[in-house]
């Protein structure tokens, strides 16, 4: 929706041309809307005293109005600063600047400049060059502060309308030395410089932008006295402790957790202290949450089974139960004192839809695994063939598959071992075979793959082949030995 000053054809904006100034007041910075200027009520007869905002509501002052100057709310006006003249906009004018100045707590006497003239075309233009010039300069002044290592950091620039002063706004954890980075920005900007520290909560008044709500922050908009905010808060309105949700663009902790304070501190005067636990006859139940405005505290029971069911309960039902607790006595149960109905087989409860039935998977076949079987066997045709060997095959779409029957059928070479009788098992064969296999065992030697003595089943050691050297048929020297050739 647009402004009264801004709106265009059919509901649709053409675009602000007041700069942050409407009619409304609505797209303001720290706007002060004065409700007075549009009545026919005469100024007060004390002192002839204005605000002017200058950069947008970004910086207010009071000034004293010549009484021969036909000034009104809204208009851009020049002022004395003391070191030249700066541009602004008046704000306010009338009664309300005195409700303002007790407000802020700026006594009369403190005022020292007055309003010269009412800007023309070349005060405007010139102030929208020193405007135009402030984002470099921010830009520039960042560099030069971390080339010299200081630790602090520029959130805005403000140029006089002259452009012979800069006011340079920082942040900074500790007390900052910035004697010498002076020098350096007067040299290079050429003007008055001006260092002001301000805090986190102040900078993003300055620079604006939006919150998790949707709409401005209220630093930047209305907001102009700023209140500890704690975790307490927080805690007193059932709210998750998450640094990154309580947080603000600022840093710190949100200022809108100080809005609604009051109201939560009063719903929870009406609830009972120290009911963090509930004792009965079948146990203990422990507070798990509480809905302020309902007036409902969520209980855990513990079941049989290990499981815990949330019991809602109603407050006026647990300061009975704790002063029952006080004097000794403990109730039944505490399913009795439930707020809501709960499925009555409470076993049986269950969050989620049953779907037994209604749905059926079709049978997952399972491939039976060739070979031996046995752990580390090799793979028998189905081995082969996922080494990259492609099966052979008679037709089209068919192979040489060996069914079922055959790979059991067929052995293994891998897996063939040969093995001797095994331990404690007679021989199948005849008495007479069995005696004669006993002489013939006795007499030979026994073979490197079968046992030694008959008794054990793990293979003999194969010993090493010593071979005989052969025969020298050269004659030798020596008289006594044979010689073969004679």
């Amino acid at each position: 929706m647009a402004c009264a000053s801004c709106s265009g054809t059919n509901g649709v904006s053409k675009g602000c041309g007041n700069k942050g100034h409407c009619a409304s007041g609505s797209c303001n910075k720290l706007n002060t809307f004065d409700w007075l200027s549009k009545r026919e009520v005469p100024l007060s007869t004390g002192e002839n005293i204005v605000e002017v905002s200058f950069k947008n509501g970004a910086s207010k002052e009071f000034y004293y109005l010549n009484s021969s100057l036909q000034a009104s709310t809204g208009e851009m006006v020049v002022v004395n600063s003391g070191n030249g003249y700066d541009i602004g906009r008046i704000s306010l004018m009338g009664d309300l600047v005195s409700l303002q100045m007790k407000k802020k707590k700026v006594n009369v006497d403190r005022i020292e400049h007055n309003v010269i003239r009412i800007a023309n075309q070349r005060d405007l233009e010139k102030l929208t060059e020193a405007r135009n010039l402030e984002i470099p300069a921010m830009i520039k002044a960042r560099a030069i502060a971390r080339s010299m290592e200081i630790e602090m950091k520029l959130g805005d620039v403000q140029y006089q309308g002259d452009k012979r002063k800069a006011t340079f706004y920082y942040t900074a954890e500790g007390r900052v030395d910035f004697r010498e980075l002076v020098r350096a920005y007067a040299k290079d900007f050429r003007v008055k410089i001006e260092m002001k520290q301000i805090g986190s909560r102040q900078e993003s008044a300055r620079i604006g932008g939006i919150g998790s709500c949707g709409r401005e922050l209220c630093c930047s908009t209305w907001l102009t006295d700023f209140k500890s905010v704690s975790t307490t808060a927080a805690r007193y309105q059932y709210m998750a402790i998450n640094q990154s949700k309580l947080s603000g663009q600022c840093g710190r902790l949100k200022c809108c957790l100080n809005y609604e304070l009051d109201n939560y501190m009063d719903a929870l005067s009406g609830f009972p202290e120290k009911a963090d636990y509930l004792k009965t006859e079948n146990g203990s139940a422990k507070l798990m949450k509480i809905d302020i405005f309902k007036g409902i505290m969520y209980y855990s029971v513990f079941k049989e089974k290990g499981r815990s069911l949330i019991v809602p309960i109603d407050k006026e039902d647990v300061k009975k139960v704790v002063e029952m607790n006080k004097k000794g006595e403990f109730p039944e149960s505490i399913l009795a004192l439930q707020h809501m109905a709960i499925p009555e087989d409470v076993d049986d409860f269950q969050d989620y839809e049953d779907v037994t039935g209604a749905v059926e998977l079709p049978d997952r076949k399972k491939k039976r695994r060739s070979g031996s079987g046995r752990k580390g066997s090799g793979n028998s045709s189905r081995g082969k063939n996922s080494r990259g060997k492609k099966p052979i095959s008679n037709k089209e779409g068919e192979t040489n598959k060996p069914t079922a029957k055959e790979e059991k059928s067929t052995p293994n070479p891998r897996n063939k071992k040969r093995r001797g009788p095994r331990k404690g098992k007679p021989s199948q064969q005849s008495g007479a075979d069995n005696a004669d296999n006993k002489q013939n065992t006795s007499s030979s030697k026994p073979t490197s793959n079968g046992p030694k003595d008959g008794t054990s089943d793990k293979p003999a050691r194969k010993r090493p082949n010593k071979r005989k050297p052969k025969a020298n048929n050269k004659p030798t020297d020596n008289p006594n030995t044979n010689n073969k050739q004679e």
